[in-house]
């Protein structure tokens, strides 16, 4: 769906939320006095669990003393001057830290031992949910962020529920939260229009960001939020003003009244003109006029002295922006895409090799509009790719791991089909040498570690990788730069007798070379008459010195056995996966 055609699908989504009974019992919980529900008292701190026969709900509450400051504490100070480590698992090469709220992070860092006994004991075989009211629901979100470090796919995953709380970090907490699908969909914030708790912290500059999903909520309707700058943008721009004071939002009260609206379907936006509005402009109206409980007749004022048709133009923008970057780094829809360009280079190598010249060297010569073609092809599949490398990065590790398994067979044919073309642009003109230190791209190096590292984990050796391209391509995908420093020494023949050095390199070249057909992980197109290899080794084999390569090479008919060897060993390794 194009942009221009998009909309804002949170009044679509609160009615889900709101007709379950999963809020009005969770806010049951937050206010019964139960006897039977012993609370547990720490530092300013006051936590129960109620357990019933399918759900566990954790409350967590603050002492009426405690004082929310709006200053920011780095988890690289935490760690080296109050020894937490609890979120460094969030932290990656891309997010080496974060900041959290230091009001709510000391209150937490004060309980910590209570808190990892209550961590332990919670019982894993019932859903969970964790919530809190105010800065309680500020602190349910740091014990939640707490539990995320055990939590994978195929685990039960934690609710956070929170009710009026205050944000607890800045942008790069929201980035390493929300970079993983898994670890945002387990926070739900319900925000009244009347509460102005939610946005304390938020003074300019804001440092703050919001994760998760947000659900906006008057007595008129609610909406769902995911885009953080939006979220940011409602929350600085459109709830009561702080010089107002704060009014005390009445959420048993808001919960039940959206409940029974879900329920009766009474949501009524009337006397709105959209005639000339856009879909997504319509929807965001919408979506206003529910959070913010606007009616028809307010909407033609000025709200709270905030011009709305200029908010609703901002939060335009803001929603296009979050909608492009989505479809930008959708993996899966991408990776479809992506199919179809590898689709593209493989009749690339069958038409080169129709031709009688591999495509690597077509590609390096360069000569043709099918080479330039193939150019954007490449162009293409480098830029996808560099792009999923830092996104497996950017996930915490153990969600990295599983998100690199995911993609290792693409990601490995992608390597062994596009980086010889890297390579042939590399040398093409002669002036460049030693591809493999000095011209590799990190997100090579990166597949190719991932691919070591999983065949060591199974336990297994190449026998298990899947092919899908014509033949097999060369296992090594620096092979071509190997054979071009080859070709390059071969311009020193004359002196390799006293170049020791040279001589040296080439011996293991050729032993390379010999041990890499021996077990058929060289593509058969090296054999072309016009191959750069062909032409390494018509100038070399007077030099050789690996009796069993020039053995093979002087005999024809190991040429038609290595072809059909490949044939059936691709053949073979396809039954596998079949």
């Amino acid at each position: 769906m194009s942009l221009t055609q998009s909309f804002s699908s949170g009044i679509v989504q609160a009615p889900f939320v709101t007709s379950s009974r999963l809020l009005l019992q969770t806010w049951d919980v937050i206010g019964s006095r139960d006897e039977d529900v012993v609370p547990h008292v720490g530092k300013g701190l006051v936590w129960k669990v109620c357990e019933e026969s399918d759900l566990t709900v954790l409350v967590f509450d603050v002492k009426n003393d405690f004082d929310l400051q709006q200053n920011l504490v780095s988890s690289t100070y935490l760690k080296e001057n109050n020894n937490f480590h609890r979120f460094e698992f969030l932290c990656t090469k891309k997010i080496p830290e974060f900041s959290v709220n230091w009001s709510a992070v000391s209150l937490f860092i004060d309980n910590l031992e209570k808190l990892d006994e209550l961590k332990s004991k919670i019982n894993s075989s019932h859903p969970l949910i964790v919530t809190g009211h105010g800065v309680g629901g500020a602190i349910a979100s740091l014990f939640t962020v707490l539990l995320l470090e055990s939590i994978g796919s195929g685990k039960k995953r934690p609710l956070c529920i929170t009710f009026g709380s205050p944000l607890i970090g800045d942008k790069k907490l929201q980035e390493a939260i929300s970079r993983s699908s898994v670890r945002s969909s387990c926070f739900l914030h319900v925000v009244s229009c009347k509460d102005s708790l939610p946005k304390k912290l938020n003074s300019q500059p804001v440092d703050y960001m919001p994760f998760g999903t947000f659900l906006f909520c008057s007595d008129t309707g609610a909406t769902c939020f995911e885009n953080p700058e939006f979220v940011l943008e409602l929350l600085v721009s459109s709830i009561n003003d702080q010089s107002q004071g704060f009014e005390v939002a009445d959420y048993g009260k808001l919960v039940k009244n959206l409940n029974r609206k879900a329920i009766c379907k009474d949501f009524s936006l009337q006397g709105m003109n959209l005639t000339h509005s856009t879909s997504l402009n319509a929807s965001i109206r919408l979506q206003l006029c529910a959070a913010l409980g606007l009616t028809s007749d307010m909407q033609q004022l000025q709200h709270q002295n905030i011009d709305i048709n200029a908010l609703v133009t901002k939060l335009e923008a803001l929603e296009k922006k979050f909608m492009f970057q989505k479809m930008k780094f959708d993996p899966f829809r991408r990776l479809n895409m992506m199919e179809i360009e590898m689709a593209k280079l493989e009749w690339y190598k069958k038409h080169c090799k129709s031709q009688g010249s591999g495509y690597y060297d077509c590609f390096k010569k360069g000569v043709s509009t099918i080479d330039q073609d193939a150019f954007l092809w490449q162009k293409n599949l480098t830029n996808y790719w560099i792009d999923m490398v830092e996104e497996a990065e950017m996930k915490p590790q153990k969600e990295a791991a599983a998100f690199r398994t995911r993609w290792l067979f693409a990601g490995t044919n992608y390597r062994r089909m596009v980086e010889p073309l890297d390579i042939a642009k590399y040398y093409e003109n002669g002036l460049r040498k030693d591809y493999e230190a000095k011209g590799r791209s990190r997100h090579y190096v990166l597949l190719e570690k991932w691919l070591e590292e999983y065949k060591k984990e199974k336990g297994n050796s190449n026998g298990k990788i899947r092919k899908n391209v014509e033949l097999i391509l060369s296992f090594d995908s620096c092979f071509w730069a190997k054979l071009e420093e080859a070709l390059f020494l071969c311009g020193q023949l004359d002196d390799l007798k006293e170049n020791v050095e040279a001589k040296g390199k080439l011996l293991e070249f050729e032993n390379y070379v010999y041990e890499s057909l021996k077990r058929y992980e060289v593509s058969p197109e090296v054999f072309l008459k016009e191959s750069s290899y062909m032409t390494w080794w018509n100038k070399y084999k007077g030099f050789a010195n690996n009796h069993r390569l020039v053995r093979f090479m002087s005999d024809l008919q190991h040429f038609d056995r290595y072809m059909i060897s490949v044939k059936n060993y691709e053949l073979a390794q396809r039954c596998n996966y079949s």
